[in-house]
């Protein structure tokens, strides 16, 4: 990468994308830094795919802006374009061609120079650890090795921003093990979009992540923002000699009161409310015997099905 490589990758703002009186995509915004990799979530129907069309540009949204490393994806689409490498849920591989022979037909389809294209065919190789079977057909190799090879043609022409869709589904635990090592050595100097189901794999490769639920977003913070979602409204509370969780329950701005353990207790505050000065004080008063009292962290899933499920369950 050189020193003028925009360090905004992705600028997208007010994408918005209906079919006919439907609005599938709702006035979505994100930005996206070098170096970061995004978590891109959503139930079915969402409007994930809509977005990600969207940025890759094969979908012109019906509203709204797209800049890859600032260039305008409406008025310069090949030059946008030029900055994505874009690997969809199904690879588009060529069964009866080798590795090699794969690899280099999509240097060649995204116009890497004929004197630099054998080693940038080399250099995705190796990045993807293919090397080993680059003489062999693409169709004699196993799932894992396929998502390797969909990834090596995406990035062969060193893209700024590489969108992955469902890397890893249909995969064994060793090989997702192996393709989510390779997710966070690209991110490492450029940008990636993640869109997958498997939300533990959120937590475990992205720094941020965005959550879409009826074509608008719901969630946009990092990682450690995600695990704080619930803004202090949960702590983690240990008492040594713990009250009966109705004392607990009747303080004044607690919600709710869960027991994690013996001496151990997950209290959800009321709206608007922070009853901590208040637990502290009471647990002081009465000898409760205080030893923790943190703000509770939550998972990628929980806060999913919180932000997915909410309408439902008020219907």
């Amino acid at each position: 990468m050189t020193e003028t490589t925009p360090e905004i990758t992705v600028s997208a703002q007010g994408l918005s994308r209906r079919f006919g009186a439907h609005t599938v995509v709702d006035d979505i915004s994100l930005e996206l830094k070098r170096g970061e990799i995004l978590g891109f979530l959503g139930p079915n129907g969402a409007g994930k795919t809509t977005t990600m069309q969207m940025l890759t540009g094969n979908l012109a949204p019906s509203a709204g802006s797209i800049k890859i490393c600032g260039v305008d994806m409406l008025d310069q689409p090949t030059a946008a374009k030029a900055h994505i490498g874009y690997l969809p849920e199904t690879p588009p591989l060529y069964r009866e061609l080798t590795v090699r022979e794969y690899v280099d037909l999509a240097a060649r389809l995204h116009r890497v120079a004929k004197n630099a294209r054998t080693s940038a065919v080399d250099e995705a190789l190796a990045h993807c650890n293919l090397s080993e079977v680059a003489n062999k057909l693409v169709g004699t190799l196993s799932k894992g090795y396929q998502q390797r090879v969909g990834i090596a043609q995406a990035i062969v022409h060193k893209p700024n921003l590489v969108i992955l869709d469902e890397p890893t589904v249909g995969l064994d635990p060793n090989q997702i093990r192996e393709i989510r090592s390779l997710i966070r050595e690209l991110g490492r100097d450029r940008s990636v979009i993640l869109s997958t189901h498997i939300l533990p794999e959120v937590e475990s490769v992205c720094d941020r992540v965005v959550i879409l639920h009826h074509g608008k977003t719901v969630f946009g913070d990092t990682i450690d923002g995600l695990k704080k979602f619930h803004g202090g409204r949960i702590v983690h509370i240990g008492l040594r000699r713990p009250p009966a969780l109705e004392v607990l329950a009747a303080i004044t701005g607690v919600a709710g009161v869960e027991a994690d353990g013996e001496c151990s207790f997950r209290i959800s505050f009321a709206d608007q409310c922070d009853p901590t000065d208040a637990l502290v004080r009471r647990a002081v008063e009465e000898s409760w015997g205080l030893f923790q009292l943190v703000p509770a962290q939550t998972s990628v899933e929980e806060v999913f099905v919180q932000l997915t499920q909410k309408d439902e369950a008020a219907a």
